[in-house]
């Protein structure tokens, strides 16, 4: 049997392709550094694709595949699971912790995309955006310019960041140059961290209360499933603005189309919805109110093959006895190297 590495990539809607070494040309520069070898699956049923991974040494995969526990409990050999995405709440990460096997993201790449989306929708609502580009289409070229005397000036507005992570982050030192404060709330920084990017640590009913613009930076978990819902949008201003570049479950869809029709809230800017895509009678698609984009914040040239590099370094340094540079589940971590796949070594700090 050959002792070279096995793995399996498993992509959206990806039938198989003739040439994979011109189609998979970015993933196999990190597996043939290590002499592993790429395979796809001839189709995209389940039970094919657990055929095949069955005894793979790792898995390739990205945002719209689901590797369920099911599929987990039938990997005999998998050392690691790449996602080349930031999200992995389609990996059950639970399972792959309990079988051992490390899953990895890449949380970096789409950093800037991310936070500069959120700003566009930000500067969108502060300017009424989606209604006078309405005025122009209609022709209502002078019964617009009545409204932009009523908006508010954006310098000295509160931004409100539930979550401040990379992107929260990359958001506030956007703000910051257009005048903005900003305040943040996230359990898991410490204060100082906010402090020295000049954000105000406040608590989550404050972040809410304050914010003229309350911005969504959390990861989708049981814990964060309809953060924020009524409570949340009937304790906003009725002027604020509402943004979502995180994940759609985080909010509670049908308070926030109820908060936004009874004029709770002044509107929403969002990238992701409760089910994407939204149906075609989602009223989010209608609103004049509401700026809607296809999940497309993190877009750009750069970050699709950026994701498919990545992913495969991280699969690649795994397989090589490395440890990850962005590990999701790291308590296993410690519990490597296993026996199934004999790594060559084990270095005790991460692969820089």
């Amino acid at each position: 049997m050959s002792n070279s590495k096995r793995v399996v990539i498993r992509l959206p809607g990806v039938a198989r392709t003739p040439d994979i070494a011109e189609h998979f040309e970015l993933e196999l520069e990190a597996l043939n550094s290590i002499g592993a070898e790429l395979i796809e699956p001839e189709s995209e049923d389940e039970d094919h694709f657990i055929e095949k991974a069955r005894n793979a040494d790792g898995i390739l995969t990205s945002w719209g595949v689901t590797i369920d526990a099911r599929i987990i409990s039938e990997l005999k050999r998998c050392a690691v699971i790449g996602v080349g995405s930031i999200g992995v709440d389609m990996i059950d990460v639970d399972a792959a912790t309990e079988a051992g096997i490390v899953v990895t993201n890449v949380p970096d790449v789409f950093i800037e995309e991310v936070a500069d989306h959120t700003l566009m929708f930000l500067l969108a609502s502060s300017k009424l955006l989606k209604p006078l580009m309405g005025y122009c289409e209609e022709g209502r070229w002078w019964e617009m310019r009545s409204v932009p005397s009523a908006l508010p000036r954006l310098w000295g507005q509160t931004l409100g960041l539930l979550g401040f992570g990379n992107v929260g982050m990359g958001v506030a030192r956007r703000a910051k140059a257009f005048g903005l404060q900003v305040i943040a709330y996230d359990p898991y920084v410490s204060d100082l961290k906010m402090t020295d990017e000049y954000v105000e640590p406040v608590s989550f009913q404050d972040v809410v209360e304050r914010s003229d613009y309350l911005s969504l930076h959390a990861p989708d978990n049981p814990e964060t499933k309809h953060l924020i819902g009524a409570p949340q949008f009937a304790a906003m201003k009725s002027t604020s603005f509402f943004i979502n570049t995180a994940r759609g479950p985080l909010v509670d869809e049908e308070a926030l189309i109820k908060a936004l029709i009874e004029k709770q809230i002044a509107g929403a800017a969002l990238d992701v919805t409760e089910q994407e895509p939204p149906h075609k009678d989602n009223p989010l698609r209608f609103m004049k109110n509401v700026l809607l984009t296809p999940h497309t914040a993190s877009a750009s040239s750069r970050m699709r093959k950026e994701t498919r590099r990545r992913a495969s370094q991280e699969v690649a340094s795994v397989l090589s006895g490395r440890w990850p540079m962005s590990c999701v589940n790291p308590t296993v971590l410690p519990r490597v190297p296993l026996e199934r796949w004999q790594p060559v070594s084990m270095e005790r700090g991460p692969n820089r």
